[in-house]
């Protein structure tokens, strides 16, 4: 029996429904570059560097800031499946915005600020993959705390499917944010 192509509208819908299916608990399923990625639980030392980071951002940043942490994103890609569904450790949005209120499950990431990752067992995945997608989704700055380099990296100037500018310094040294964040992380707590 000869089946139809299922239409974009279809696809949207078909895979909507896989993504809100219920995971185990803990787990999150992500859709990246038009693979099914489902992620375990983090480790201790992965939340300690996102709690390093949220603390610093609520404290220190010029512009009040929301956080969402595992925010679903929806982001720009080629092919069948029109777009990307990224779940970022961190995404930041000014306040002012109140862009996670009544949002829904997946985004857009109109008015996202910059979003983070802190690796973990796919670490190429963060630092190839998921760049790509949050550069196609215009998001000003991505945030890579990398365990298996003992090293933080800014990415900036997000041009098509990358970012121009690209800022790493080791665990330790001192990371400037710009605008709207305007302070200087501190890494020296990462692990």
């Amino acid at each position: 029996m000869a089946h139809e192509p299922l239409t974009q509208a279809e696809r949207d819908t078909l895979l909507e429904g896989f993504l809100a299916l219920k995971t185990p608990e803990g787990f999150r399923a992500e859709l990246i570059e038009g693979e099914i990625v489902v992620t375990p639980p983090p480790n201790g030392d992965h939340e300690n560097n996102l709690s390093r980071i949220a603390n610093q951002v609520i404290r220190k940043s010029a512009s009040d800031m929301d956080v969402s942490g595992n925010k679903g994103l929806k982001v720009p890609r080629g092919g069948l499946c029109p777009k990307n569904h990224v779940i970022p450790d961190w995404t930041f949005a000014p306040a002012t915005l109140h862009l996670f209120h009544h949002a829904e499950p997946w985004m857009p990431c109109d008015g996202v600020a910059m979003v983070c990752e802190v690796t973990s067992a796919w670490a190429d995945r963060d630092r190839t993959a998921k760049r790509h997608c949050y550069a196609r989704g215009g998001i000003p700055l991505y945030l890579l705390v990398d365990r298996e380099r003992s090293s933080v990296t800014l990415f900036s100037d997000p041009e098509k499917d990358d970012y121009g500018q690209m800022d790493t310094v080791p665990f330790g040294k001192q990371l400037d944010l710009p605008a709207p964040f305007s302070f200087t992380l501190e890494t020296a707590d990462f692990v």
